[in-house]
């Protein structure tokens, strides 16, 4: 029997989460992510609903860029967007209760993001019943946790995952082994995977700006121009696509990042957020199932948006949050000084995330080995 994959994808999940919680926001353009701070803000918006996505604000979308956007629209009589703060560990616990709730009707799932997950569907059948499991589960969703999902369902998991985002919000979209290809053709080609702004703009200068443009192409003209992507690519464009449902996907790791208000180089400031992103980081890590991490990178971005990232592997894994304090502290405080940072440069952005994951424990304990902190 063929395979039969459903992708769910969780609408604006953030900020549909924000709505359902303070009534005030419903109906409002609403971006979740860093404080604008009046048109001076740093960072990006993380998400936005679908009234902030009709003003041309979207997840990755600069925080000054969404405070222009929304100035502009107030000034043409719309409504201005409401700015919220990201409240990570009030997605995290929702994700997992909705996560919850898909079990219940997918035994098989591989989760992809905090508000993404691919099931295996193919025991109920048929696509008439596949359909007919996924009605209900949205229908549950809505009903236990407010919010709404959109769903694909295909021969496979990238023609689920791009059918899923083909009715947002609240869409239903069922794409058959015999009408991919079709489906396919007439969609630009930024919804294959794998197509970033950089190619998709090498591309369309060389007029190749749908899918049946890049299908034209053979195999070895994509490889010419892309290289080993392009293989991948061909594959992709004639919908073909045999990565299996893994219930334990190997997420290569988990990482969390914030940019300050103000560029600094005060101690304090600095590792106060650095002790954020730990706690954020540990909250992940369990969330997705992992039980221990080995290897610690610290990524810094300095004002004039140079970026160094270092790294450090512990000889056992763990979970601990104070291990992981210990290590990023360890990673952090060369850049405070004049060992990694010798013309002493304001410091915009840090980033923190944890490699080599694992299911089992190994555990290490906090004084295991000999350290000492510097004076």
């Amino acid at each position: 029997m063929s395979r039969i994959i459903a992708h769910l994808d969780m609408d604006a999940f953030f900020a549909a989460i924000e709505e359902r919680d303070t009534p005030a926001f419903r109906g409002v353009p609403l971006v979740v992510g860093a404080d604008p701070l009046g048109g001076r803000g740093r960072g990006v918006a993380a998400t936005s609903n679908y009234p902030a996505r009709a003003y041309g604000i979207y997840s990755a979308t600069p925080i000054t860029t969404a405070w222009r956007l929304s100035e502009a629209a107030r000034l043409a009589g719309k409504p201005p967007v409401t700015f919220v703060s990201v409240d990570m560990q009030k997605y995290v616990r929702v994700s997992g209760e909705v996560m919850q709730i898909v079990r219940r009707f997918i035994p098989r799932l591989e989760q992809a993001s905090i508000d993404e997950v691919y099931g295996d569907v193919s025991w109920t059948g048929s696509y008439e019943e596949a359909e007919r499991v996924c009605r209900r589960l949205k229908a549950e969703i809505h009903a236990e946790a407010q919010l709404t999902a959109s769903i694909g369902i295909g021969p496979n998991k990238l023609l689920a995952k791009i059918a899923s985002g083909w009715r947002k919000p609240d869409g239903l979209t069922v794409v058959r082994t015999e009408e991919a290809e079709a489906f396919l053709a007439p969609l630009s080609i930024r919804v294959i995977p794998g197509i970033g702004p950089k190619t998709e703009a090498f591309l369309k200068a060389k007029s190749i700006k749908i899918v049946t443009d890049l299908r034209a192409l053979s195999l070895h003209q994509l490889e010419a121009l892309l290289g080993k992507r392009g293989l991948d690519l061909y594959q992709k464009v004639h919908a073909r696509d045999d990565s299996p449902v893994e219930e334990h996907s190997e997420l290569k790791s988990i990482g969390e990042q914030e940019t300050f208000e103000s560029d600094t180089l005060d101690s304090r400031t600095i590792l106060a957020q650095l002790d954020g992103l730990v706690r954020g980081v540990i909250d992940r890590l369990h969330h997705e199932g992992f039980r221990s991490f080995r290897t610690v990178v610290l990524t810094v971005r300095f004002a004039d948006f140079v970026t160094k990232s270092r790294a450090h592997t512990l000889a056992m894994a763990t979970d601990e949050s104070a291990i992981l304090r210990r290590e990023a502290m360890k990673l952090m405080l060369p850049f405070l000084d004049r060992r990694e940072n010798p013309h002493r440069k304001l410091i915009r952005l840090l980033g923190l995330r944890v490699e080599k994951l694992s299911c089992e424990m190994n555990r290490v304990g906090l004084f295991d080995g000999l350290f000492t902190l510097p004076g």
